[in-house]
């Protein structure tokens, strides 16, 4: 096509310092995010809950010092250490190296105690999202419980985990993420391809 350029698309990631949310990140910056897409890293605030650092050490590998480039997007993030900014900002100058062409920017939600898939969905219409990615841990219970889902219980998420939940009633796409092992590929759910196995 001549003098055609692809539509920008807006995609969003669902990022926490887990290792299920930095598989998620690593499958969208290598298989999912294009050229002249926009990135968002969405992270929901909740002081009550995890507290660790150690567990995106996939990011460590791209954490190398901030170019100029890097470090004037990063500046409007806000400041004020911690551990939150602190793994945010590793995920997005990751971002950056693996997609230097990519716009990439953090939205942070406070949960106020609200259901955390009805706070994604919500943002993601706001923000008119094209493709919405989250990491996903699934035990074997919760793989056999999850095929058994009816168009019937659309009352909420708790009988379907936060991914499921999304893959079912999201206006974009959605896919969840799973990584097994370290190079063993990845484990991908959505609306039209369940347990579809990609390798790394």
């Amino acid at each position: 096509m001549e003098g055609g350029t692809a539509p920008t698309r807006k995609v969003m990631v669902v990022v926490d310092p887990t290792r299920e949310s930095a598989a998620a990140l690593q499958w969208a910056l290598y298989h999912a995010v294009l050229e002249r897409d926009e990135l968002i890293l969405l992270h929901l605030e909740n002081p009550t809950s995890w507290r660790s650092r150690s567990t995106f050490s996939f990011f460590k590998r791209y954490s190398q010092p901030p170019t100029s480039a890097a470090s004037s997007t990063s500046s409007s993030e806000g400041g004020g250490g911690g551990g939150d900014l602190d793994f945010l900002e590793q995920m997005k100058r990751a971002c950056e190296v693996a997609q230097p062409k990519v716009r990439v920017h953090i939205e942070r939600v406070d949960m106020e105690g609200k259901d955390k898939a009805a706070i994604i969905l919500a943002q993601s219409m706001v923000l008119s999202v094209d493709l919405l990615i989250i990491g996903q841990r699934r035990s074997l219970s919760a793989a056999i419980l999850g095929s058994r889902r009816n168009g019937g219980s659309a009352k909420g998420s708790r009988t379907l985990d936060t991914a499921e939940y999304l893959i079912e009633h999201s206006k974009c796409t959605c896919i969840a993420v799973q990584k097994k092992g370290q190079n063993a590929g990845f484990l991908l759910n959505s609306k039209t391809h369940k347990n579809f196995w990609m390798l790394a």
